[in-house]
């Protein structure tokens, strides 16, 4: 489903720019949670801020929703400058971690406040109210109340009080924290799939990288205040421009090393965690003799009991620990350097009557495209 939207979703620097955030700047005191940051999201994408607790993600939604005053900077929203606007001059919606539902009030008397607060005529606030009651597939509860409701179903109903209002550019805050991961899981995919179908704009707040990954047409991940990286969810996974978005979207393994053979087609580089070096296939910005980090990801690393043929990119050791995850293993390796490596085994290879287990003596290792160079 992802490859799909991606395919379907604009490009970068097209007329399709819908949010434009330009320089903003946020400061509580002493505090800097927002540090001149620049965002552009399309129209009809679901975009994710993705970070740690901290990062300055909430603050900048609560901003884009006029929640908090931007210290400098401006938002524009679909061509309009909407940075001095007040919440209920903007066309956005915003979905709130907790939901926030009327507790005495019934599914459907929920969905319909912020229509009847505007003086929509009732015969028309009835039809928009089960128009997006059973796009949430909740057409069925518009009587019971929110304590007689799962979470799931509670979420439901605040997407669909959210859409009802039919926004420009909805918002959510931490949708799905306070779901069980497995509900998690499955409400992600259909969240994406209601708001695919709406076509609203929509930006997302989560700490949760899966379901940003799952959920968003791209993402962009903040740390103390700022973006480090954007793109789509492949590209950030697959590569990253530093050791901080290496390390936090997904799991990766990171050696440090010196470049000692720098060509446009390869280059080499030495690393006190190895004892052979690390070849990777092609051409690199950083000089020679440079300090450079370089990632492997867990999937990437081939676990034998057999030594490799290749005089690069193996590491040998002992497995320290076995994760058995049901269609794989995560196997932690530690090296001879001291290094703890980690892998992840296909269940199949699992199967094998000569598998690796815990105390054995085992060599890592992985392709020469496997690897990604970051900057130190």
């Amino acid at each position: 489903m992802l490859d799909a939207r991606l395919a379907a979703s604009p490009r970068s620097g097209d007329a399709d720019e819908f949010v434009r955030v330009e320089e903003v700047v946020k400061i509580f005191g002493d505090t800097v949670a927002v540090n001149s940051v620049n965002l552009s999201v399309r129209r009809h994408e679901i975009f994710a801020l993705l970070g740690s607790s901290g990062c300055g993600k909430s603050t900048l939604l609560r901003m884009l929703a006029g929640f908090e005053e931007a210290t400098s900077g401006r938002i524009y929203l679909d061509n309009e400058d909407i940075t001095s606007l007040p919440p209920y001059r903007r066309p956005v919606n915003m979905m709130f971690q907790s939901y926030a539902l009327f507790p005495h009030m019934t599914v459907e008397a929920n969905v319909a406040f912020g229509l009847k607060q505007e003086g929509v005529p009732k015969n028309e606030i009835h039809e928009r109210v089960f128009e997006a009651l059973d796009l949430v597939q909740m057409g069925g509860y518009a009587r019971r109340k929110p304590h007689q409701m799962s979470g799931g179903q509670q979420q439901r109903v605040a997407l669909a009080r959210s859409l009802v209002k039919r926004p420009k550019l909805l918002l959510l805050d931490e949708p799905m924290s306070a779901l069980d991961k497995q509900i998690r899981q499955k409400t992600q995919i259909e969240l994406a799939k209601i708001l695919d179908q709406v076509g609203v704009t929509c930006i997302m707040v989560t700490h949760d990288q899966e379901e940003a990954m799952t959920m968003a047409h791209r993402l962009a991940v903040m740390s103390e205040g700022q973006i480090i990286q954007s793109g789509t969810p492949q590209d950030v996974y697959t590569f990253p421009n530093s050791r901080f978005v290496a390390g936090f979207i997904g799991s990766t393994n990171l050696f440090t090393g010196t470049i000692v053979v720098d060509e446009p087609d390869h280059v080499l580089i030495e690393s006190a965690d190895l004892t052979r070096p690390l070849y990777v296939n092609h051409g690199i910005s950083e000089a020679l003799g440079m300090e450079i980090h370089v990632s492997v990801r867990p999937e990437h690393v081939r676990v034998q009991r057999t030594r490799p043929d290749s005089e690069s990119n193996w590491g040998h050791g002992m497995v320290s620990h076995v994760a058995w995850m049901g269609s794989y293993a995560r196997y932690q390796i530690r090296l001879d350097s001291g290094l703890v490596l980690e892998a992840t085994v296909p269940g199949q290879l699992l199967a094998q009557a000569d598998a690796p287990g815990v105390d054995d003596e085992v060599f890592a290792c992985w392709s020469s495209d496997s690897a990604t160079v970051l900057p130190s």
